[in-house]
């Protein structure tokens, strides 16, 4: 008898295992694989419902996305278009139950820019290099590694990579032309108040900041000794299947020297041009690596541990980790959705929505931002 329980429970917890397992993953070139909502007890028509509002909702900026940058950021003072853009296309998405396609609109294999979604992809960079060892641990100082001058002074010198991870490092300085204080300003104040402020003590204040996340990049590309779009590439992108059509651009001026070779310095957005240019079924490809818990198949391509800390909410936000959003209690909390839920997001509404309660992962493009927390809540009603 006792033998015969503990067959059942090892069934039993096989069967958990097995439920918690991505069952599809896409080849590289296949037509994703679909099935019906019905397959999933998915309300079809609840599915429809919040499609249609994603279609419906297009982000009001305009298309030539030189001037929803340019009208975006105007507040900014020498703010300009620094990197490559590109004009966008309409709305698209896809919702993956299981890998599985249950639902899709718009042109999904159009390559389009994605902002600060590059802000994840560039935090699983730095992921791949603690799970390496080429960064010990992100409680290190920046400036055990990067000794150029970079993170010089009784300030920068405090910054470590978890810092520069959760945006609360306050960095002080200038690179490829933008100045920390010049990016996202307060509302109250001018240049000198800007300029001449008080630091915050690193860790403290969350500060969303394109210059220090670019600097994030700047600093992986001289641990890895290499550009950043070729360990994505090599380690993440080409094991997903991902396309040949994707991206990752800086800013025209950004050059930097690794080992006698002049290399690109990527940026974490496209706050003033350059980011991930991509198509919504290789972001899909990227948010079910992330379902998944970083394994592709049978591939381990990112550490559990390391998603573990991504998504661990930072002190002065709860609702942000490594360069990921969270839904934990907070200002951007999705009721009715698990607070285990997190999600990438770029400026006129590019989100990848990682969902492991339901098995989802959801990617929209091109909806209007503050219309994310609605179609969310629609959505959730079909499940």
């Amino acid at each position: 008898m006792k033998k015969a329980l503990l067959t059942l429970l090892a069934c039993c917890a096989t069967l958990v295992t097995f439920s918690q397992e991505t069952s599809y993953f896409p080849q590289r070139n296949e037509v994703w694989a679909t099935k019906t909502p019905e397959v999933y007890a998915i309300d079809k028509t609840a599915l429809e419902k919040a499609v249609s509002f994603a279609m419906n909702n297009e982000y009001t900026g305009s298309r030539d996305l030189r001037i929803a940058i340019l009208e975006g950021f105007e507040r900014e003072p020498f703010h300009e278009i620094l990197g490559p853009t590109k004009k966008r296309g309409g709305p698209a998405g896809m919702i993956l139950k299981d890998g599985y396609l249950v639902a899709s609109w718009g042109d999904t294999k159009r390559v389009d820019m994605t902002f600060s979604v590059t802000k994840s992809f560039l935090s699983t960079v730095a992921g791949l290099a603690e799970d390496n060892g080429i960064i010990e641990d992100t409680s290190d100082k920046v400036s055990q590694y990067i000794w150029d001058g970079t993170f010089d002074g009784a300030h920068n010198s405090k910054i470590s990579w978890e810092h520069l991870l959760q945006q609360n490092s306050d960095w002080s300085g200038e690179l490829w032309g933008g100045k920390d204080w010049a990016d996202r300003p307060p509302r109250e104040g001018g240049l000198d108040d800007w300029k001449f402020r008080k630091l915050n003590e690193p860790g403290t204040v969350m500060e969303y900041n394109d210059v220090r996340v670019n600097l994030l990049a700047y600093s992986l590309t001289h641990v890895w000794r290499k550009p950043v779009p070729a360990v994505l590439k090599e380690r993440i992108m080409d094991r997903i299947g991902a396309s040949t059509t994707w991206r990752w651009l800086g800013y025209e001026n950004a050059w930097t020297e690794v080992d006698g070779i002049k290399v690109k310095s990527v940026t974490g957005g496209g706050h003033s041009g350059g980011g991930i240019f991509i198509s919504t079924e290789d972001m899909a490809r990227f948010g079910l690596l992330f379902l998944n818990n970083g394994k592709w198949k049978a591939e381990q391509l990112i550490s559990e541990k390391w998603i573990e800390k991504a998504t661990t909410p930072s002190i002065p936000n709860p609702n942000y980790g490594y360069l990921w959003w969270l839904n934990t209690k907070g200002e951007r909390h999705w009721e009715g959705w698990s607070a285990d839920l997190y999600y990438a997001a770029g400026f006129g509404g590019n989100f990848i929505v990682i969902d492991k309660e339901h098995r989802l992962v959801v990617v929209t493009r091109w909806l209007e931002p503050s219309k994310i927390e609605e179609f969310m809540s629609l959505l959730l009603k079909a499940f």
